[in-house]
């Protein structure tokens, strides 16, 4: 419901709405559309960039209150938060994030964009691959924010006891949002639509609701990657060999060996061994065979990120095209086709 995923939890972006087409959009979302004539209105974008920058300052107070980690609001702020599994492929993000680390490291004289790696989610408790994962991601983000050659260009927020209330936080604040899920594996998850609808472009696989919002943002408003449902199904029926797509991926390799070998768990350098392991012998979500398209549509995103007013422009025209994905009008449409009740 847009009341609680905009109009409750982004005060600010509420307000630039009503200044600019109204009040209608409160009481029926699909008036939001108006927005899409101010994409390309300057002042307009500078007000909207505004807002998020606010919201980003809110989030990263939080993070420095709660966990001690300092982030700049200026940096691309990447979220993914949901429930941590194995095919929402919160280890494919990890992995190109190693593998963003090791290029910066090796390459400081490239013009890096400022980015902060947000995480959050919660697995079942006899979830043992999950609960790594999790282990994982504040592994990394303990190596990475102690790093002083990647300072100022890469931090990462492991946000511990996700919930509905920090989601009211993030979302407003987020840049980019993580749908990076196996293709096909997906049912329809409801947060890549609030993400959209607090300005937040996406960047995902053709899986879920993600085609929908493709099809109601166009193509260039989000970042799609990877393998098809089909070309998914194919890989696991045909005989896939992840070993040899890893070896043919230096990068990737580089940050599986990294994982698997301990750097970042010098405590206990065999933690993370079973789980690259899985990569080598089966990959059955696909994390090495969508890492090099994954990695090198994050650059693609740099580079939209690098023109601001093209970015925000992006952003507008994504809260201007996802009032369609209102629980007002999924119960209207039931009303009339399934219910047949008046509304």
């Amino acid at each position: 419901t847009p009341r609680r995923w905009l109009i409750q939890c982004n005060p600010g972006l509420t307000a630039l709405t009503r200044e600019a087409i109204g009040d209608r959009f409160l009481d029926d979302i699909d008036a939001i559309k108006g927005l899409d004539a101010f994409a390309d209105d300057a002042a307009f974008r500078d007000k909207f960039a505004a807002v998020k920058r606010a919201n980003k300052a809110k989030l990263a107070n939080l993070v420095a209150d709660r966990l001690g980690i300092r982030i700049d609001p200026s940096a691309l702020f990447d979220i993914q938060i949901k429930r941590i599994h194995e095919y929402k492929r919160q280890l494919l993000n990890i992995l190109e994030t190693v593998a963003l680390y090791d290029q910066i490291r090796s390459h400081p004289e490239r013009n890096w964009m400022p980015r902060v790696k947000f995480f959050g989610g919660k697995a079942a408790p006899s979830y043992h691959n999950a609960k790594l994962i999790i282990k994982l991601a504040n592994d990394v983000a303990k190596v990475i924010n102690r790093d002083p050659a990647v300072r100022g260009l890469l931090k990462v927020v492991f946000v511990p006891n996700y919930n509905v209330s920090l989601a009211e936080i993030m979302m407003p604040a987020a840049d980019l949002s993580e749908q990076i899920s196996t293709a096909g594996m997906e049912a329809s998850g409801t947060g890549n639509m609030k993400f959209a609808l607090n300005g937040a472009l996406t960047i995902g696989t053709l899986d879920g609701a993600n085609v929908e919002i493709k099809e109601c943002v166009g193509d260039d408003n989000i970042f799609i990657f990877g393998l098809t449902t089909e070309e998914v199904a194919e890989r696991r029926s045909n005989g896939y060999n992840p070993r040899s797509v890893i070896e043919a991926s230096p990068e990737l390799a580089q940050a599986v060996a990294a994982v698997s070998t301990g750097v970042f768990s010098p405590d206990d350098p065999e933690r993370y061994r079973e789980l690259m392991n899985g990569l080598y012998q089966s990959d059955w979500f696909m994390v090495a065979a969508d890492f090099d398209a994954y990695a090198s549509t994050q650059r693609d995103v740099d580079a939209v990120w690098r023109d601001s007013p093209d970015w925000y422009a992006r952003a507008i025209r994504n809260v201007a095209r996802v009032g369609w994905f209102s629980s007002d009008r999924t119960i209207r449409q039931y009303a009339k086709e399934i219910w047949n009740v008046p509304v």
